[in-house]
Formats: structure tokens, sequence, C-alpha cells
């Protein structure tokens, strides 16, 4: 378990962490999201005891991280992969850290297994591509089967398959009863990953629930769907529409036989529909998305914005 207890801290006149309160819970994925300068590394470094917290403070396990007396034992970390001599080959990497912390060296070759880079373990790392760096990091952060893991962008260079697999990785090791934190920018692996998220804007947490609390909470207030409605005749789809569109409904997409809508419920389009009698082969409403809702809740604390992309002429 990680706890954060009114964790703080400020470089000079800017306050990258502010007042953070959380608990990071054994047994499930907790997902960490921010905007770009939100304090998520910040965070990660103070609960590693690489950053000095101005006020308050960062546990694992009840004990600040300079207490434990086998860290690699107890929290097992990836947050910079290129953070490697690029002369050692992974094996020496990883026995080196093995060593610091009396792990047995049968533990190398359990972690390179994991990761899928037994082949190229006598490789210096140096040669590796980022997705293999990631790999790496990832046994680093295994090596001394650890209660408590943290990641920092860990799909970053990985290929679909890579990406399926520290999923599942995770999840297993949730499922352990381990914690598991994991910073990331991609919402739609998060939604797919995650049980719990803690989003943070400006170093200040905006929200600590689970996916689909946030999803809820990020959701719009001022409209609702989209909604699909595919009906067989035309004659029909076109009478539902003309109703509708007293309603302030907006037509979002349109063919011989589907409408996509916004600003209203499906069960308000299903009642409709069985009040004039019409036949659907279809009624659908779509998911509201972790991203959307994110975009929503961080849109205030969005340190970088860019400007809109102009069009190109022809």
């Amino acid at each position: 378990m990680i706890t954060l207890e009114k964790l703080t801290k400020r470089f000079g006149a800017t306050t990258a962490v502010d007042g953070l309160d959380l608990t990071i819970e054994a047994g499930r994925v907790t997902g960490f999201l921010g905007p770009n300068g939100a304090g998520k590394s910040t965070t990660m470094r103070m609960v590693l005891g690489l950053d000095r917290p101005t006020s308050g403070r960062a546990l694992v396990g009840g004990k600040p991280y300079t207490a434990l007396r086998w860290p690699l034992r107890e929290v097992g970390a990836l947050l910079d992969a290129k953070a490697i001599h690029p002369g050692r080959t992974g094996r020496h990497h990883l026995r080196a850290m093995a060593r610091s912390n009396a792990i047995a060296g049968g533990r190398v070759d359990e972690v390179l297994a994991t990761v899928g880079l037994t082949e190229v373990a006598d490789r210096r790392a140096g040669t590796y591509s980022l997705g293999m760096g990631q790999r790496l990091g990832i046994a680093g952060a295994l090596l001394g089967d650890p209660g408590v893991l943290m990641f920092d962008e860990p799909v970053n260079g990985l290929d679909p398959d890579g990406v399926r697999w520290i999923r599942g990785l995770m999840r297993g090791l949730a499922a352990e009863g381990r914690t598991v934190f994991v910073s990331s920018h991609l919402m739609s692996e998060m939604q797919l990953t995650a049980d719990q998220l803690v989003v943070i804007g400006r170093g200040r947490l905006v929200a600590d629930a689970s996916v689909d609390e946030v999803i809820a909470r990020g959701a719009r207030r001022d409209a609702a769907g989209p909604v699909t409605v595919r009906c067989p005749d035309p004659a029909q789809l076109a009478a539902l529409r003309d109703r509708l569109a007293g309603r302030s409904v907006t037509v979002l997409d349109a063919g011989a036989d589907r409408l996509t809508l916004g600003g209203i419920d499906a069960a308000d389009v299903g009642d409709l529909a069985f009040a004039m009698g019409i036949r659907l082969h279809e009624l659908s409403a779509g998911t509201a998305s972790l991203e959307d809702a994110y975009h929503r809740l961080t849109a205030d604390s969005v340190e970088f914005t860019a400007a809109p992309a102009a069009r190109e002429g022809r």
C-alpha cells in the first residue's frame, strides 16, 4: 500500500504537487492520470525517495522508502527505462541490482523469461530497442518480487502484443494482492487495465474513484447519446426523424436505414418508435469514454495548449 499524506513539493515559486492525500490500495491496478506538468512524475519520485517533499510525506507499507532495509524486495519501479549503463548487458544490469539487495541470482533468469528477454540477455543494453529497454526496466521492477509496483508510462515503445502482455501482467500482479500504481497518458489502455483512477491537475487532486465513476463524473450534462437507430423501412425512418426534429435532437449521421442521434436517450427513442408503430432493427446507445471524461475533468489544468491546426490549402 502507498500512502500520501498532504504531500507537497515546491520548486522555487512553482508548486508541482499540492497537498495530495491518497491511499493506493493493494489488490488492484490504480491508474495515475494528469496532463503534462501535473505533478505525476514528481509524486512518484517522492514515493521512491528521489525527491524530498517540501511538506507532508509519502509512505510505502507505513514507512518512508528510505527506511526500507531491502527496498527492491518491497517496491519495484520503472520510472525511466533509459536509466541503464549502455555498455552493460541486460543480464549484468539485473545481476548488479540483485546483488545490491541480496536477491538470489536465479531470480535474474526468472524475470528475463517473464519479460521475454532471455534470448537477448547477453547483448549490451545500448543496442536494445525502445521496447526491449522497457521490458528490461519492467524486469528490474519485478526482480525483488515486491508487493508494491510503480510504472511510469510502461507501454512506451511496446508493439500491440507487448501492450497486451503488460496489461495482463499488471492485472495479474494486482490479482495476487500486490499494489500496482501506473502512470499513463493512454486513456484507452487505462480504461481496459485500471480498477481505480487518480487524476491530478496542477499538482492537485481532481478525482480518486473507480473507472466507471470517473467516466460518469466527466460525462457531459448537456447532451446524451450518441444513439444509433436502424430501421428497414425508409419511410418509417423519415417519419421518426421528423418527429425527433421537434425535440431539439441533433442528427449526427444519416443513411438509408440508419440514424445517429445526439441529445436524446435511447429509451426515449425506443418509446417514441413504439408509439408510432415503427419496427426497429437496432437501437443502441454509445458508451462514454474515459478519454472524453478525462479531457473534461482536466480542461482547466492543461499547462501547454497548442493552437488549432491550420488546414492545408489546395
